[in-house]
């Protein structure tokens, strides 16, 4: 990394460089109280193929620091910023990624006219224009319903540490007491970041102090006197959901003011490029390589604010076993009705590819797979190859299953190990093989697992069948807790006596060959006149993951078990010793 200053009339203003100098350049700005050290986590996601820029905005680091609070107005920041853009490419625009009062700052820089001619492409974390603000709380006033109201108050209280900080003595004194273990030790606390993602400068100090003029010269002048402020520059906004400063609400209105936005909710905290650098530079790269010509990504398409009308599940990627009947492939039709690109996969590969030729009738797209669930090697290969051809999955459904009936002693080992190979480790093998990617990408998703109205109450001749979708219960409840702080969401579908195929296949232990058909034949009888069909589990799972629903019993019967099962269970136990629905 090179270091030069570049002058901007009395500012000389500290200008780092790597990467590849004949790349396009990419500049990154910080925000209070960092410096060009903010970056360090993200950097190297772009240095191979960029030109990469970062610099000490005025008063931070080994930039200038001006006399007065008015050299921080956001006008003397955007001349900043253009001032460097002209310094290192002054024969190509440049595209910005910036955090925070760096954010705000290039916001004010985009809205300037021309700003096109010399901006590419903008991707904002963590920091709103001002204007925006100031407008969007006084749109939501003038119609004060209890909801319009609320967001801009609760917006003006995470934001009340600001007035404290616009005040000249106490702020000043309180943060010349900090330090660098302070500053570590409070984003530890308030946002759980590691202490060795966390990249600041020595002079970290006197930054605190001085970079909190930026909150006197703006503030109050831009929220309370807000400007009409539009720009042509394509904007992606890194929208951080824990953020306690600024609430996502305030960037509701921004498809007002420029016809080129990308929005992506992230679940973290305000100090992304220290909790999320891949991410940041995964959609920075992404946006510059969709407005360059190249396809965007589903993750960008799905980012793309739309004032038109949109599907739920439009550039969503489904991944879902078991999807070659049934439920199964029920499930597959419905997202697809929805938007969603599927990949399905099933043991049967000539029934997985029927569903993806019945998706491909209605308009959508479909991948059909061969896979075995219970052979975790070749779930986790399938999983490798998806997230390379196709992406990371959305929504991942775990449905593949199989059905057995018989008493315990009657039924075989091999036969138990089977229905809990498939009907659990299909489900964590899945788990763990998909879920770790969606974790890794950051961008949360929805995990649906299918248990049975089995797993709430014992029954007799069900024993392996009901100990495994019981597993699955537990399994998804333990999952859901922990996938919780990644913002993925677990679903635990539960159907009760649904007509699918799984009556004709299901394995009846203790029996001939001729008494198994004629049981398998009359619990099929039995199911269709029930007249529950999968197309009705589909609309359930469906809303489960729109509304992000935990628990999901289906059918009445399923319903009636759940809850009789927790208000009774002694009587559920007897009722199940004292009756045998397979005999």
């Amino acid at each position: 990394m090179s270091e030069r200053f570049v002058r901007n009339g009395e500012i000389e203003i500290a200008v780092y460089e790597q990467g590849n100098p004949d790349g396009e350049t990419i500049i990154l700005v910080h925000g209070w109280p960092d410096t060009h050290h903010l970056w360090e986590g993200v950097v190297p996601f772009l240095t191979d193929r960029f030109h990469v820029v970062s610099y000490d905005t005025r008063g931070h680091g080994r930039t200038t620091n001006p006399d007065s609070y008015r050299d921080f107005e956001l006008s003397a920041l955007a001349s900043d910023f253009f001032a460097v853009a002209d310094a290192v490419s002054p024969d190509r625009p440049v595209h910005v990624l910036a955090h925070d009062w760096g954010s705000i700052s290039v916001w004010e820089a985009v809205c300037e006219p021309a700003a096109e001619e010399r901006i590419a492409s903008f991707t904002s974390a963590s920091g709103p224009n001002l204007d925006h603000v100031g407008k969007w709380m006084k749109r939501r006033l003038s119609r004060p319903t209890p909801k319009n109201v609320w967001q801009p108050v609760s917006q003006l209280l995470s934001s009340g540490y600001t007035f404290l900080f616009m005040t000249p003595a106490l702020p000043k004194a309180l943060f010349g007491l900090g330090n660098e273990s302070h500053w570590k030790t409070f984003l530890k606390v308030t946002e759980g970041t590691d202490s060795d993602r966390i990249f600041l400068a020595d002079t970290l100090k006197q930054d605190l102090v001085n970079g909190l003029r930026i909150y006197r010269a703006n503030i109050v002048q831009r929220i309370f006197n807000s400007r009409e402020r539009e720009t042509k520059v394509p904007v992606q906004l890194i929208v951080d959901t824990k953020d306690v400063a600024i609430r996502p609400a305030g960037y509701d209105d921004e498809s007002r003011w420029t016809d080129r936005l990308w929005r992506r909710d992230v679940n973290a905290g305000h100090w992304v490029p220290f909790s999320h650098p891949q991410v940041l530079a995964q959609a920075t790269i992404e946006l510059i390589d969709a407005l360059s010509g190249k396809e965007p990504t589903r993750e960008l398409r799905r980012a793309r604010v739309r004032k038109a009308e949109r599907r739920h599940f439009d550039d969503q990627l489904l991944v879902i076993t078991g999807g070659g009947s049934g439920i199964g492939r029920e499930t597959a039709l419905a997202f697809a009705r929805e938007g969603a690109e599927v990949v399905l996969s099933d043991v049967n590969l000539a029934s997985a590819k029927e569903t993806a030729t019945l998706i491909a009738e209605l308009g959508g797209v479909a991948h059909a797979y061969q896979l075995d669930v219970s052979d975790e090697d070749a779930v986790q290969a399938h999983a490798d190859h998806v997230a390379e051809k196709h992406g990371v999955p959305d929504i991942l459904i775990n449905n593949a299953g199989i059905g057995q009936a018989g008493g315990f002693f009657d039924t075989p080992a091999a036969t138990f190990r089977k229905v809990i190979d498939i009907n659990l480790f299909g489900v964590i093998n899945g788990s763990r093989s998909f879920g770790a990617k969606m974790v890794e990408r950051g961008l949360g998703g929805q995990i649906v697992n299918l248990s049975s109205m089995a797993a709430f109450g014992a029954q007799q001749g069900f024993s392996p069948y009901a100990t495994s979708k019981s597993a699955v219960f537990m399994f998804s409840d333990c999952l859901r807790s922990e996938l919780a702080s990644a913002n993925i969401g677990v679903s635990t579908i539960c159907p009760g006596i649904v007509h699918t195929n799984i009556t004709n296949t299901t394995e009846f232990s203790g029996v001939s060959s001729d008494e198994q058909a004629k049981k398998q034949a009359k619990f099929d009888r039995l199911y269709a006149k029930r007249g529950y069909t999968p197309d009705k589990v589909a609309d359930c799972i469906v809303d489960a993951v729109k509304t992000n629903k935990s628990i999901v019993p289906v059918t009445p019967e399923a319903h009636l078990s759940y809850h009789f099962s927790r208000l009774a269970p002694a009587l559920v136990r007897f009722g199940a010793a004292n009756s045998n629905l397979i005999k």
